[in-house]
Order: structure tokens, then sequence, then C-alpha cells
């Protein structure tokens, strides 16, 4: 198959500034066979409505459920070979989806990792220079930094991949991409590293991540707690090591307590 479907996943709440622009974005893409699933987390603006008047799948939920849930359910509904998941305030250049399909398609690997621009914070941007397929564990780990920065949205996944091996967001967490990408890029048997693929990473100050009140911040605190504690239970499982991670029992102790 040439041009197989990729499904892309955009789970949103309260997005009305910038969904307009995310389907854009989508539409403008020089690959064309794309899904397009949008999944309204309770919005309680215009998200729906604006949604509506664009070629996409819409998913509606009644009241506010997390991104964990809308991810899971777009990725219940998707229907192409490989998958995306899309933040609605973020940005790919035109040619993403495009050099994202042709070297997963021409390497046979089970996950693409593209580039990532992180405006807020620039040490944490990574572009990639030249194509390369990456096989073991310990590669797999170092070229992607995957065990510090989780990022799910710069990857496109083999669908089938995922459903292999039950790979699934944790549901009621803020920080869910973590323990989802370690895992993917530890059970993938190969992965392609692609040039010309970027995903820029805007912080919002009205995202999730970026919300103020005191129960938010305790919540990303705790969620954050948990996600490196899952990360060290799952490093220790399966008896590898993070790079530039201290998985034994003292780092436990220190993400539990100094986290």
């Amino acid at each position: 198959m040439k041009n197989p479907l990729v499904s892309v996943i955009i789970p949103v709440y309260n997005g009305e500034q910038y969904i307009d622009d995310c389907i854009q974005q989508m539409l403008s893409q020089s690959y064309e066979n794309l899904e397009i699933i949008v999944v309204n987390d309770g919005s309680t603006d215009k998200t729906g409505q604006l949604a509506q008047s664009y070629p996409v799948k819409l998913i509606e939920f009644p009241q506010n459920k997390g991104n964990s849930i809308g991810k899971n359910t777009g990725l219940e509904a998707a229907t192409g070979e490989y998958v995306h998941f899309m933040d609605v305030d973020d940005a790919i250049n035109p040619d993403f989806y495009q050099n994202m399909v042709s070297a997963i398609i021409e390497t046979g690997a089970d996950i693409a990792c593209g580039g990532i621009i992180n405006q807020s914070k620039p040490h944490r941007t990574m572009l990639i220079p030249e194509r390369n397929v990456f096989y073991s564990t310990e590669d797999k780990l170092r070229v992607t930094n995957v065990g510090r920065w989780g990022y799910t949205v710069r990857y496109l996944f083999r669908k089938e991949f995922l459903k292999e091996h039950n790979l699934r967001f944790e549901e009621g967490r803020f920080i869910e991409d973590l323990p989802f990408s370690l895992a993917a890029i530890y059970f993938s048997k190969s992965m392609v590293m692609v040039p010309g693929a970027t995903y820029t990473y805007i912080r919002r100050e009205n995202s999730i991540m970026t919300t103020r009140t005191k129960a938010h911040r305790k919540k990303r605190h705790r969620d954050l707690r948990h996600a490196k504690e899952v990360r060290h239970r799952f490093a220790r499982k399966h008896k590898f090591k993070i790079p530039g991670v201290p998985t034994g029992l003292f780092s436990l102790f220190f993400v539990k307590w100094f986290t």
C-alpha cells in the first residue's frame, strides 16, 4: 500500500482558539490520506461546533473526562494503519506525514520518530539530521531520550503494533505520555528517526500544564511523581537502564519524597 491511511487523533477541551488552525494544518499537509479524529472532551465553548464544519470524525463527550480517555477513545475509533497523536494548539511542518509515512514504510519499523522544537524549553529541542533505524533497546532509548521526554506527539505508531502490546494511556492522569512512550519504544522491534518531520510544541498559558490553580498544581506534581515511579518500575521489570536516569532504590525514594 503506497499511501496507507493515517489516523490523526486530536483530543481537545475548550480549544475554540486553536481548532481551526489545527485542522487546517491537517488539510494542508502534502500527505492527503488522513483520517482526522477530533475528540471533543466536554468543551463548554464552540470547539465542537467549529470542528463540525470540517471533514473530520468528531467524537463528543458530554462532560470533561481528561486527555488520557480522549486519546484512548480516539485510538479505539481509528481505522488507519498508522496513528499520530496531535495537540490542538501545536504545529507540524507541511511535509510531516509524508516524510514520516515514507520512512516507516520503507524501513518496516514499528515507530517513526520526528524532530521536536520546544519553544518554552529550548534544551528539549531535538532535530534529526538524517534517517537512521535503531533496533537495540539501548540505542532507541538513547536517540529519543524517551526516558526523560515522553512526548507521544513525536511519533507515528503502527496501529497493529500498539494493539499487539495493548498499549494505552493510563486514565485520570495529567502526565500520561511518559509511561506510554517508554513502553512503546521498548517493545518496538525497530524505530526509524525521520529528518524533515518536525513537531513544534507551543506553551500556552491556559493549558493543563500551565494552569496555576492550587488544585491543578498539586495534581500535576502527584501525576509527575507517579509517572516517574511507573518509569522506574518498568525499567526494573524489563531489566534495562534509562540513559541519564538513575533507576535504583535510592532514586525511587528521591522521586517519592523530593519531587
